[in-house]
């Protein structure tokens, strides 16, 4: 299938084709054709998968045959709410992308900066609001402008909207927008409650779930290093030396965290900045737009920052810290091997993170390949593999690294390493067990 196949307008194909798009994906081939016939729509798709264009493209088609190119009384007629400021841009610069050749205005509105330059794009007037939900409220509080015209509502994100506490928001804005709409849910996952939310939104919903085999990006290589609280740093510089310039972005848990591997990184002469929710807007946007550029190779975030990031050819994602839900693994690694691209995915995982790691592999229904040998090993948890027993097998667990007598093959280049690991093992027998004094992140 092709997007001609789909039924788009000329415009439309013409700004597809400017950007390098061939063929639709899944969630797209799915989509466009019922959002087309004015169906409301609940979808579900990993990330990566094209969900901004599958429902920005059929909005476009809409208002542009409905559009007259010499009139000057623009009014809102789609409003997209997503959960971040970045997430948000990242809609923006795409429905401008889509709508080049329409004629169509498109801007974005969110918090954290000065209000004069939104308000002063909102009154030239447009037809594609994409906000998020603080700023929206706070301008229609003001009565900047009105949604008395809006024919499409997308909720983008939901999932991560009703995590980050958004729901009365929502209900508050479902309050304002016209009845006579069609309404869109987009999620990356599909809880309960979002499932219930729904039901009060959408009518007579078609429902979409791209659901692929493995729930992880098949183009990304995985690994993970089991490695001690005290040494991540080190494997951190380690990696990131090895990486030559190219470009990765790493996870922290917290803001606070990501803000100390900035400072520890910037000593090391590796140019890096942090982006999480503590930041300014204009500081946020500096960072990634750095990181685009190649100024930075090195971009901490937290997750709900980066939510939106979509960088081109990102090489590696390093999850410093594994996170506590297990989809939001999934989420992580789909920064790399976008569209067409492949990636390279690390994570490091301490001692006491081994239940997490478990859970991530139950999600996933893989197992991680561990690195079994590298300078950071965590010694005092050798012999622990922290993989869950195979479905549909003898339930044995996989040959456990470093463990026994078991000799590692060398790759020629790591021998002489490989036997210091193994003499540093045998003198810590020998000692008692010292205590576990990891760094506080």
């Amino acid at each position: 299938m092709t997007f001609q196949n789909l039924g788009l307008v000329a415009p439309i194909l013409k700004a597809l084709k400017a950007v390098g798009y061939e063929t639709p994906t899944p969630i797209q081939q799915q989509a466009i054709p019922q959002l087309l016939d004015g169906q409301d729509l609940l979808a579900s798709a990993q990330t990566g998968t094209g969900k901004t264009a599958a429902f920005a493209i059929p909005i476009i088609q809409g208002l542009y045959q409905d559009f007259h190119q010499g009139s000057s009384q623009r009014k809102i007629r789609a409003l997209i709410v997503t959960p971040t400021r970045e997430l948000a841009l990242q809609i923006d610069e795409n429905f401008k992308l889509y709508s080049q050749y329409t004629g169509l205005r498109s801007t974005v509105i969110f918090g954290g900066v000065k209000q004069g330059k939104q308000v002063a794009t909102l009154k030239r007037g447009v037809d594609i609001l994409v906000a998020t939900p603080g700023r929206l409220l706070d301008l229609l509080g003001q009565g900047i402008f009105k949604l008395d015209q809006l024919e499409y509502f997308v909720l983008d994100e939901a999932d991560q909207m009703l995590d980050m506490g958004f729901i009365h928001d929502i209900r508050r804005i479902i309050k304002v927008i016209p009845e006579k709409r069609q309404s869109l849910f987009f999620s990356a996952t599909m809880p309960q409650n979002i499932v219930e939310l729904s039901q009060q939104i959408l009518t007579e919903p078609s429902r979409i779930s791209i659901a692929p085999e493995k729930p992880t990006a098949e183009r990304v290589d995985q690994a993970v290093y089991l490695v001690s609280k005290k040494a991540k740093r080190d494997l951190l510089v380690h990696l990131l030396k090895e990486q030559k310039g190219d470009s990765c972005l790493v996870f922290s848990r917290t803001k606070y965290g990501a803000d100390k591997l900035v400072k520890m990184l910037r000593k090391k002469n590796i140019g890096a900045a942090a982006i999480h929710g503590n930041k300014s807007q204009n500081a946020r946007q500096k960072a990634l737009k750095e990181f685009k550029e190649g100024k930075n190779t090195v971009l901490i975030a937290t997750d709900i920052a980066a939510r939106g990031i979509d960088v081109s050819q990102l090489s590696l994602v390093i999850q410093y810290d594994l996170p506590n839900v297990p989809e939001t693994y999934v989420h992580r690694i789909g920064r790399t091997g976008r569209a067409k691209a492949s990636g390279r995915a690390v994570a490091f995982c301490s001692a006491d993170e081994r239940p997490l790691l478990k859970d991530i592999q139950k999600l996933i229904r893989q197992q991680v390949p561990l690195i079994p040998e590298h300078p950071f090993m965590d010694e005092e948890s050798e012999g622990e593999v922290p993989y869950p027993a195979q479905e549909g097998r003898s339930g044995r667990k996989p040959n456990k690294p470093n463990s026994g007598n078991q000799r590692q093959k060398s790759n020629g280049r790591s021998g002489g390493r490989n036997n210091n690991n193994r003499r540093r093992r045998n003198n810590n027998r020998k000692r008692k067990p010292s205590s576990n004094r990891g760094n506080k992140e």
